[in-house]
């Protein structure tokens, strides 16, 4: 039992920590998109964050909830490998289009 408490406390602090290192989330270094105030992107819902994926760094948004599921920490893991978090680019996704796509449609 404590295994499991230990093992979901790192899951918790391992997302907190990707939020708080990509401090670009859903921000361009042009203004294509339309901020507030706080420089929050106008497109994106309250609980939702934008990723870029593919080859093209297609911007897609997507729920906070995916932060929690095994299958989108994988691919926040290969993000971190391939291209850190401290960078201007914003989150980056390193898969295909169509298999974010696929991934997402399964865990809607």
């Amino acid at each position: 039992m404590a295994m499991k408490k230990a093992s979901k406390l790192t899951q918790t602090a391992m997302i907190k920590q990707i939020l708080k290192r990509c401090s670009s989330l859903g921000k361009r270094k042009s203004n294509v998109y339309s901020e507030d105030e706080n420089g929050q992107p106008l497109d994106v819902p309250k609980g939702h964050f934008v990723v870029y994926v593919g080859e093209y760094r297609v911007r897609y948004v997507v729920p906070i909830s995916f932060l929690t599921r095994p299958e989108f920490q994988l691919l926040l893991q290969q993000a971190e490998e391939e291209f850190g978090f401290d960078h201007d680019m914003g989150l980056t996704i390193p898969c295909k289009e169509v298999v974010f796509r696929s991934l997402t449609s399964m865990l809607r």
